[in-house]
């Protein structure tokens, strides 16, 4: 735990001394478990820890608003907590967000940003699932949401909570590493489902807000000077393939990598290969970024 504001639970997954330090940042309704299965393949050169958002995973609200503010305020001051250089941010979905608005808002404290499917605003984001579209309408509205999370929460599991995500975040879910489901199981079984979902109707509310504001948030995007590897999922059902192509479009320092056959997650469905793309950036373009963060910037395989 650190202090920012109120408690702040992070997952140290370790790497060499004086490596630079990467910081993962989870989606909707997730947790420092969602690098679980692609950390072993870079603390090879880096330095890897996973924090858990306000109201998600091990932190608590503890008084402290977990709207897109509160989520970006809490990141900003986690970076300078657990480094004195330069981090480079790794978000998944609205964790994307999250690193990209607090890169943004304190670029000093930024090197460089990974973004893994990642909820972003744009002038057209195209075909949604329909059932994704349904859950979130259906989070969204006052009064409805409340009462829908009650009854599911109430009539599911722990480990059928987890399973309906991974169905939904993966092409196919058998692909996750089954120690890292049980860990998932095991958190969910631990945790204040109620806080929990009170967490994430706050979140999914203020993101709906931010991409109703898409202009002043493509902006911000556009006035980043810093270098950025997409990754992407080609058969993602939350955020679609054509949303990412546009957003890497035209813009020079930002490099766009496609997982056929991949989901919503895929650190945790491919890991191998997202661990891998994130190398060949570090040797790339991303090297900058490194550099910053006080990393070489030589050959240094993060697979053997």
């Amino acid at each position: 735990m650190v202090d920012v504001g109120g408690p702040v639970h992070y997952l140290d997954f370790g790497g060499p001394e004086g490596a630079p330090v990467l910081v993962g940042v989870h989606g909707l309704g997730g947790s420092h478990l969602n690098w679980a299965a692609v950390a072993p393949y870079l603390i090879g050169r880096s330095h890897l820890v996973a924090v858990d958002l306000l109201g998600h995973g091990r932190t608590p609200t503890a008084g402290r608003s977990p709207d897109i503010a509160g989520h970006v305020d809490l990141l900003s001051g986690f970076a300078a907590e657990v480094s004195d250089r330069p981090v480079i941010l790794m978000g998944n979905s609205l964790g994307g967000l999250v690193a990209t608005l607090t890169a943004s808002a304190a670029p000093d404290r930024v090197a460089g940003l990974i973004l893994v499917d990642p909820a972003l605003p744009s002038a057209r984001l195209g075909m949604v699932h329909p059932r994704v579209l349904s859950n979130f309408v259906l989070c969204c509205m006052p009064g409805v949401g409340e009462r829908y999370l009650t009854a599911r929460r109430n009539r599911t599991s722990a480990e059928q909570t987890v399973r309906r995500v991974l169905s939904t975040t993966c092409v196919d879910p058998a692909r996750v590493p089954a120690e890292v489901v049980d860990a998932h199981i095991a958190l969910t079984e631990a945790v204040d489902r109620e806080a929990g979902d009170r967490a994430y109707l706050a979140s999914a509310r203020s993101l709906s807000w931010v991409m109703a504001r898409s202009g002043s948030m493509v902006a911000r995007i556009d006035a980043l000077d810093l270098p950025v590897l997409h990754l992407h999922g080609a058969r993602d059902r939350l955020v679609p393939l054509a949303a990412a192509r546009r957003m890497a479009e035209g813009r020079p320092n930002w490099k766009l990598e496609v997982a056929r056959d991949i989901g919503h997650a895929p650190m945790l469905e491919t890991p191998a290969w997202t661990a891998l793309r994130i190398d060949e950036w570090f040797d790339g373009a991303g090297s900058i970024a490194l550099s910053r963060a006080g990393g070489s910037t030589g050959p240094e395989p993060a697979i053997g």
